[in-house]
Order: C-alpha cells, then sequence, then structure tokens
C-alpha cells in the first residue's frame, strides 16, 4: 500500500471522526440560533454519540460482508445528507434525528482499520495503523476548533455544511482511489451480529485485548471527565476554555502513535502494552500533584494528561494490531468487539470518575487510574513470561522456489 493511499485513508479517518465531536464546540450557537435552552441544544452530541455506538454494533460488522470501496462510498455518501440535513434544520427536533444519523453513518474509520490491515504487509501493520490513528486524532482536534471559529463567523449551520461538503468529495475520491477488495464473509446480517459475542468467547487474544483497552480507556475517561471540575474549582478558578486549551497537549499523540506502530512491527504487541501500561501508572503519580493547585500544579495537570494521551493511544495501537493479525477473514467483527468493549470501558470510567471525585476528590481519581492499571497489568505480567512469536505469518506468504533436487549417484556407483 502507497504512502498516498495511507495518508488519503488518514484523512478518512480524520474527516469521519471529526464528525462526532465538532458539534461539541457550537452547542451555545445551536441554542441561540433556535432559540432553545442550552441543556436542550445539548442533546444534539448525545445523539451524535448514541448514533456513533449503534453504528459500531449494527454497520461495522458488514465490513466483512460488503466490498470495503462499496461501504467506504455508501456510509460517506450517506453521512454526507445526513450532515445536509442537520445544517438545514428548521428545529430542534429535525436537527437531533438527524444528527443521530450522522452519528450511526460516520463509522468509516472503523471500516478503514480492518482495509489497511489486509493491504499492507504484516511487518509495516504496525505503523499503518498508527498512521491512521494519527488521523482520527487530529479529526477529533481540530474538528472543534475547526466548527467553533466557523460557527462564530458565520453561524452554526455552516459547520454542518461544510463538513457535508467534505464527507460527499471523499467519498467520489474514495470511489476511484480504494482499490477493490473480495468480502471475506458470505454470512447473514444476523449471524454477523452475532459473531463479535462469539468472537469474544473463543478468541483469548481478543478478550486480552479488549480488556487492555476497556481499562485504560476507562481511567482515560475518568481524568477527563474530572478534569474540568478540579480546574474550574476552587484550586484553580479557571474557566471551560482551559480544559479545551489542555485538551490541546493530546495532538502529541499525532507524532508518537506511528512511532508505537513501528515498535509494534519490531518486537511485537506485548513490549508495548507493558511499556504503555507503565506510563499510564506513570501518569496517575504526576496528574495526582494536579491537587497542589498554582503553577506547579497546572505543569503536573500539563505533563500527566500528554503522558496519558500518548501511552492510552500507543497502546491502542498494539492491541488493534494484536486483534487484526487474528483472523483475516473477520477483521470487521473483531474491531467491533474491541471498540465496543473500550467505550463501554470509557462510560464506566466517567461514571465511576465522578463518584471518586465526590468523595475523596482529585487524589481519588488519580487512585481509580492506578488501580484501573494495575488491574491490567496483572493480566498482562503473566503473558511476558512465555515467548511468543509475533508476525509469523505474513500477509502475503512469498513465493520461493522448492529445494534442489540430488542429483543422480554416478553410473559407477549404482
Amino acid at each position: 500500500m502507497s504512502r498516498r493511499m495511507v495518508l488519503l485513508l488518514a484523512i478518512t479517518c480524520a474527516v469521519a471522526v471529526g464528525n462526532i465531536y465538532f458539534p461539541q464546540a457550537i452547542g451555545p450557537l445551536v441554542a441561540d440560533g433556535l432559540h432553545v435552552s442550552a441543556g436542550s441544544a445539548a442533546v444534539v452530541v448525545t445523539a451524535t454519540q448514541v448514533g456513533y455506538t449503534a453504528g459500531i454494533v449494527l454497520l461495522v460488522p458488514l465490513g466483512d460482508r460488503i466490498p470495503h470501496r462499496t461501504f467506504l462510498v455508501v456510509l460517506l455518501g450517506l453521512t454526507g445528507v445526513a450532515l445536509l440535513a442537520a445544517g438545514c434544520a428548521p428545529a430542534l427536533s429535525p436537527l437531533v434525528a438527524a444528527s443521530a444519523l450522522v452519528g450511526l453513518t460516520t463509522v468509516a474509520a472503523q471500516i478503514v482499520g480492518p482495509l489497511a490491515a489486509g493491504l499492507v504487509a504484516a511487518d509495516r501493520r504496525g505503523a499503518v495503523i498508527g498512521t491512521l490513528l494519527s488521523g482520527s486524532t487530529g479529526g477529533m482536534l481540530l474538528a472543534r476548533t475547526f466548527s467553533g471559529t466557523l460557527g462564530e463567523w458565520l453561524g452554526w449551520r455552516a459547520p454542518y455544511l461544510v463538513a457535508a461538503v467534505l464527507a460527499l468529495l471523499l467519498a467520489t475520491v474514495l470511489a476511484f482511489a480504494v482499490p477493490a477488495t473480495t468480502p471475506a464473509s458470505r454470512q447473514s446480517y444476523p449471524a454477523l451480529l452475532a459473531e463479535p459475542l462469539r468472537l469474544l468467547r473463543t478468541e483469548p487474544e481478543l478478550r486480552r485485548s479488549c480488556w487492555y483497552q476497556a481499562t485504560v480507556f476507562a481511567g482515560f475517561s475518568a481524568v477527563w471527565t474530572c478534569l474540568a471540575l478540579l480546574l474550574t474549582g476552587p484550586a484553580y478558578g479557571l474557566d471551560a476554555q482551559a480544559v479545551g486549551a489542555l485538551a490541546l497537549v493530546g495532538g502529541a499523540t499525532m507524532l508518537c502513535t506511528p512511532l508505537a506502530g513501528r515498535m509494534v512491527d519490531r518486537r511485537g504487541p506485548d513490549p508495548v502494552n507493558l511499556v504503555c501500561l507503565l506510563g499510564v501508572l506513570l501518569s496517575a503519580a504526576v496528574l495526582a500533584l494536579g491537587a497542589l493547585g498554582g503553577t506547579p500544579g497546572l505543569a503536573a495537570l500539563t505533563i500527566g494528561t500528554l503522558l496519558l494521551d500518548v501511552a492510552m493511544q500507543s497502546g491502542m495501537v498494539a492491541n488493534q494490531a494484536r486483534v487484526y493479525a487474528l483472523r483475516p477473514d473477520a477483521r470487521a467483527r473483531l474491531n467491533t468487539a474491541y471498540m465496543t468493549c473500550a467505550y463501554l470501558g470509557g462510560s464506566a470510567g466517567s461514571w465511576l470518575g465522578v463518584r471518586a471525585w465526590g468523595r475523596t476528590g482529585w487524589w481519588g481519581v488519580c487512585a481509580l487510574v492506578a488501580l484501573l492499571t494495575v488491574l491490567a497489568l496483572v493480566r498482562h505480567l503473566p503473558t511476558l513470561r512465555r515467548p511468543r512469536r509475533w508476525l509469523s505469518v505474513p500477509a502475503q506468504a512469498p513465493c520461493r522456489d522448492p529445494a534442489p533436487t540430488p542429483p543422480d549417484p554416478p553410473l559407477a556407483a549404482r
């Protein structure tokens, strides 16, 4: 797979993921434009996220049944139409319905991963996954800035309309650029929906990867859910913009995830997972110093969140590389199981984080992150005692000449 194709697929991830996050920055503008309360306008964000979760469960398994190029073009086309409907919505109810459809169909990034894993050689799979994850991270970070700035200039409808044009344009490009692939499965749709649960039961390496990501993402969500409470509380007295500025620190992961992918290609996912889990544990200790307040505390929060973001995203590269190597014929269904577990872990982490904050404050949140990481390490350490062969089966086995036939013995020796 060429670098140009990798870049195009990374842009696809950025556009698809950005559609989930850009409505977060224009909630107040939507409230003013449609003359509703800010709480009512927040339902738009919730509808998009609920739709996205439903898309992972209901649509991503079809990536093993429908040719990737066709599926991506259809998904992006439907996303573009839904964004146009949202941008032209006359009231809140149609906007919420259109937003749910946007979330449901903007799962292209979850199709791109299995597609790329099948197109690239096994010894480059980690690096490509890391690059795609960089695209997703960039889309997540830039979407908020893009929509907030454009919304202030031209109103809340402008980000939706521009995003619609981007989705439709990208669908047109992918229709000609993505190579044709053969579907890996001919199972019926109900069988495809049930397959992720069966894979979780039968694939221990999938369960292991899901456990790592669920625990780490739970800690990640707990930190970012409670960070706004800390920064806007009496310890710092900052506003919500400070939380957004601190979130931009996560942009460094765009540079780190490709490096993590190359390390996965060289050494395998297990050593990378170990380093990432230890990095999350260290970040919990650094973040705990944020309770001190003032400049030292703010510096600790900046360093701690950077370390947490890099460790979490780099660990995700290792986990996805392991998952995609399990069953080449079921990568979309494997990804469905993996991402569902990750998002369930993130939701649980947000809930636990708020409870820890209410009982013990910021120290309790950091202790929760450390506890979750220890749970992942307890599962991971036994795997380091047994040798593992990584990339033992390449994506496409090279052709080799057969062993030469030994010559016949000389006539005198017969």
